[in-house]
């Protein structure tokens, strides 16, 4: 945890975190109450709250929630069994965790009761197609090496059995540089926004 949270602090990090929040501030405009599921040591949820958004905070690991500021609520627990009443979120945010979780259907599933009818789910996946994508697994010590699922198909198909779907390839990166691109090669990131009807 301790090199994780010392690597988020690189300029390259804050440089990514800063464009991941800025896409998120656009797609989440007019919410109010955000999940972010697997969140971690609560990085970007900062940023959500520093713009006015309530924020929580969802992840299995207690050791990442106890990095987490102190103004932001979080929950130790499970995606696939939330422990949220129906309907309580206008948005919920996977910023690049959805492809760890074992069950994701089952995450899926309960984003869709947690969230209000009209609320939104932001899928941020990473993109295996990416340089950045094969270039990390190359690492042997990379975090993107305990991914469990690579199939962006597969996923956009669960999510699209629950809600009505736009799909776009967002943040280039190549080496140290973060530039706009929906270049399959060169586009980190495979979004998936969905919306509860």
């Amino acid at each position: 945890m301790d090199k994780y949270l010392q690597s988020c602090k690189t300029e390259f990090w804050r440089n990514v975190f800063k464009a991941e929040l800025d896409y998120i501030l656009q797609e989440i405009k007019g919410a109010k109450d955000v999940l972010s599921v697997g969140c971690g040591p609560a990085i970007i949820e900062t940023g959500l709250a520093e713009h006015g958004f309530n924020v929580t905070g969802l992840d299995i690991s207690e050791e990442a929630l106890a990095q987490a500021p102190d103004g932001i609520r979080t929950v130790a627990g499970s995606a696939e069994n939330m422990y949220f009443a129906d309907s309580s979120f206008d948005a919920v945010i996977y910023v690049a965790s959805m492809q760890f979780i074992e069950k994701y259907r089952e995450a899926v599933k309960q984003t869709f009761r947690v969230l209000k009818p009209g609320g939104k789910l932001l899928a941020m996946l990473l993109n295996p197609e990416s340089e950045f994508f094969k270039e990390k697994t190359r690492k042997p010590d990379s975090y993107i090496n305990k991914i469990k699922h690579t199939s962006i198909n597969e996923i956009e198909k669960t999510i699209a059995e629950y809600f009505t779907i736009r799909t776009e390839l967002f943040l280039g990166i190549k080496g140290k540089d973060i530039f706009e691109s929906c270049s399959p090669d060169l586009a980190s990131l495979y979004v998936i926004k969905g919306k509860k009807n």
